[in-house]
């Protein structure tokens, strides 16, 4: 297989070769490596190729699963492969390896992915971009002196330029759905607790992190969902499963929806022309759809939302970095340790129960809020981002900085979909438009907690709509020279 036909089908059509024995795992499997040759030099999305457990997963005999022989990348922070070394973006962390799989690790072997890499994220997962100390930035492949985002932004990169058609990410406050913005992808961060983070994690960012993936297609999104959603054993909640496969949804027609639709932040800040242009371009294809859309305002304050997510981001990631420390026999400091989280490590260890609390109570509020919200509305419309796609450098978490400082800086790219990490509705970014310099910039639609079957069935009909898989990036391994394996 050449790679120029490789990057014309989803996972899921990779998938149907494969069943049909058209194309062997082993022959994906080296198509993806060349393709990893090809791009990821302009690019840094891969930081680890596994080509060694890649060879392990084929010389066994495959699953029967979804994605049976399909070329896959994850993410390298939270998820982790048994005695594969991870270190999460960081100097502290690097030798780092479990003994065992993740659950939601095990649970993409049995859908019959074949894992080929590591990809890049910022230190423990905190930056709207990908620029870590330890591996350098990730670069998008529509214009490499823009950032990927963050913190999936090594997968999304990884996605947008046909490395694989589906990538492992996680949001805690908009890491798969800004990286999908910016890479011009889909990506939708399930409901809390949809999918699982055990055993290791109890939910990550108590409650904000949420795993899924970035992908090219709706379908794919879909089907890999299909596959790993469901609690653990020991989980602290499950939900209401859902009423048929989310795949089924992807092809249903929505029914005549009604979306409520805003381009105002918590805090009132100015939002980039770009980014309010393309949520009114994707309300006016709604209203073409049939659909009623309908202005609305959320009402939900910003003071309270710092309060929260400082609380709730400092202290999780204090305890993450002294327990991990202890595990790899290194001191936490500013010597290895970028100056952002540094700072938020400190202030994470003054962090007092009573104000934890109160981080709780505040998320409380804003999913009953949110809830009654949903009463009258099916939907919610916003951007994907406040700023348009902004260059590498802009957000440097090793500059000097106080906790506060860094958390309200890289929070401000997260206006539109840190709310929704609060209350743990599933949200989705969809690619719809693109700037006059030929940039993605994506839009948001927001479902009621635990229906993301409502959310599939308008993202396929807007996909049907108006497609976007022919849409490729600069950097491309259609690109690459020759086009051959």
């Amino acid at each position: 297989m050449h790679l120029r036909e490789y990057v014309t089908f989803d996972g899921l059509g990779l998938a149907e070769l494969v069943r049909r024995r058209e194309v062997k795992p082993e022959e994906l499997v080296q198509v993806a490596l060349s393709a990893i040759e090809a791009v990821n030099p302009s690019l840094n999305a891969v930081i680890g190729v596994l080509e060694a457990e890649a060879r392990a997963t084929l010389a066994r005999p495959p699953p029967q699963g979804p994605f049976t022989g399909v070329p896959f990348l994850v993410k390298d922070l939270v998820l982790h492969l048994a005695g594969v070394p991870t270190d999460m973006g960081s100097r502290l962390f690097q030798g780092l390896a479990v003994p065992h799989d993740s659950e939601l690790m095990a649970r993409y072997r049995r859908a019959g992915l074949v894992t080929l890499g590591r990809t890049n994220t910022p230190e423990v997962g905190f930056n709207a971009t990908t620029e870590p100390v330890l591996h350098g930035p990730t670069r998008n492949p529509w214009n490499p002196e823009f950032s990927a985002g963050g913190s999936s932004g090594g997968s999304g990169a990884a996605v947008s330029a046909g490395i694989v058609p589906v990538a492992y990410a996680n949001d805690g406050a908009g890491s798969i759905r800004i990286p999908a913005s910016l890479c011009g992808l889909f990506g939708l961060k399930p409901t809390r607790g949809r999918t699982p983070s055990g055993p290791d994690v109890r939910e990550g960012l108590n409650g904000l992190g949420v795993e899924h993936v970035l992908s090219r297609s709706v379908r794919d999104s879909a089907a890999m969902l299909d596959a790993t959603q469901g609690p653990d054993v020991g989980d602290p909640y499950g939900l209401p499963p859902p009423e048929r496969p989310y795949l089924e949804e992807v092809g249903r027609e929505p029914g005549r929806l009604r979306i409520a639709f805003t381009c105002e932040t918590a805090s009132g800040a100015p939002i980039s022309p770009e980014c309010v242009a393309a949520a009114e371009d994707a309300a006016r294809l709604c209203r073409e759809l049939g659909h009623e859309v309908v202005e609305a305002k959320l009402g939900i304050r910003a003071e309270m939302l710092e309060i929260a997510l400082r609380a709730i981001w400092s202290s999780a990631t204090a305890a993450w970095v002294d327990a991990v420390s202890a595990m790899v026999g290194r001191t936490p400091g500013p010597d290895v340790l970028e100056a952002s989280v540094w700072a938020t490590v400190l202030e994470g260890r003054e962090i007092k129960a009573v104000e934890l609390q109160r981080a709780f109570a505040i998320m409380n509020h804003l999913s009953r809020d949110l809830g009654r919200f949903f009463l009258q509305h099916d939907v919610l419309l916003t951007p994907t981002l406040p700023v348009a796609p902004y260059r590498l450098g802009v957000l440097n978490a090793n500059a000097p900085t106080t906790a506060r400082e860094w958390a309200q800086r890289a929070f401000a790219y997260c206006a539109f979909t840190v709310p929704f990490n609060l209350s743990g509705q599933p949200a989705m970014n969809v690619p719809l438009h693109w700037s006059a310099q030929g940039l993605p910039v994506g839009v948001q639609f927001v479902g009621r907690f635990a229906d993301e079957a409502t959310l599939f069935r308008l993202a396929g009909q807007i996909e049907r709509a108006r497609p976007w898989a022919q849409r490729t990036p600069r950097i491309h391994v259609a690109n690459a020279a020759g086009g051959a394996a």
